[in-house]
């Protein structure tokens, strides 16, 4: 199972992203969360230990890995460079495992866009391709925030999108514009999950306005949430209402996916 999960920056969903590579790594299933913020912030929202932290960098950020790989130096805008460079060592490389989840830092192009030609974005481009096809039971990208990264197609092959909302109007707004694009590329699999959601009524608003789009499920609103952060523990540890929620999005994804 390949999912992407996307929406508004600040909706959570660093957050859903952590609770369900968790849900799956202690049942017992192999996991592959891939971080793919330019700010990533995946390790400290699954606990992962500082000494283990420290050895994570962004691929995008690993200059000369991207020139052996390319023939290119990063920066380089048109010229002659790979596109197709050798990536399938990446993975096991450069992440790290921490209960049962295995964490890899994608990072992202500053000067990118769906017109990009660089080595940077040759090498992510190929590296996301390699992800898509591997052989883990689960793989979780966790993308950044908006909806450019579907603009170059990267998440084209994935089995389902999750666009986690807020209860907002604005949020919603942002759900509507990555339907579309995600439309654009031929990916249909998109269910909405709320997320901090205080109350029935706030639950109702989600369903009254979502974009044409199905609801999974929700979780609700919690000040533990930051108050986890702050102890840098996992949510997924101190907030048992939110690891409830989630087991139950897991299962429900899985009946979803099946059919």
């Amino acid at each position: 199972m390949k999912l992407a999960i996307s929406g508004k920056g600040g909706t959570g969903k660093t957050t859903l992203a952590a609770l369900l590579a968790q849900v799956y790594a202690d049942g017992g299933r192999e996991v592959l969360a891939v971080d793919a913020d330019p700010s990533p912030c995946l390790a400290g929202a699954l606990g992962f230990p500082e000494e283990l932290r420290a050895q994570l960098h962004p691929i995008a950020e690993m200059d000369d890995l991207i020139e052996e790989r390319t023939g290119a130096k990063p920066g380089a805008v048109g010229g002659f460079f790979t596109l197709n460079p050798r990536v399938d060592d990446i993975p096991e490389r450069f992440s790290v495992v921490h209960r049962g989840v295995r964490l890899l830092e994608m990072g992202s192009v500053d000067t990118g866009g769906s017109g990009c030609i660089c080595p940077e974005s040759a090498m992510l481009k190929a590296l996301f391709t390699h992800l898509l096809f591997r052989d883990e039971d689960v793989l979780i990208l966790d993308m950044y925030a908006g909806v450019e990264h579907l603009g170059r197609a990267t998440v084209d092959f994935v089995d389902a999108m999750l666009i986690v909302v807020e209860p907002t109007r604005r949020s919603l707004g942002t759900a509507a514009q990555i339907k579309t694009l995600a439309h654009d590329i031929g990916l249909t699999r998109l269910w909405l999950v709320g997320n901090k959601v205080r109350d029935e009524a706030e639950a109702a608003f989600i369903e009254a306005e979502t974009p044409g789009l199905p609801v999974l499920g929700m979780l609700p609103a919690d000040l533990a949430v930051q108050e986890a952060d702050r102890l840098g523990i996992p949510v997924y540890d101190h907030v048992p209402a939110l690891r409830e929620a989630a087991r139950h999005l897991a299962q429900e994804l899985d009946v979803r996916l099946a059919r």
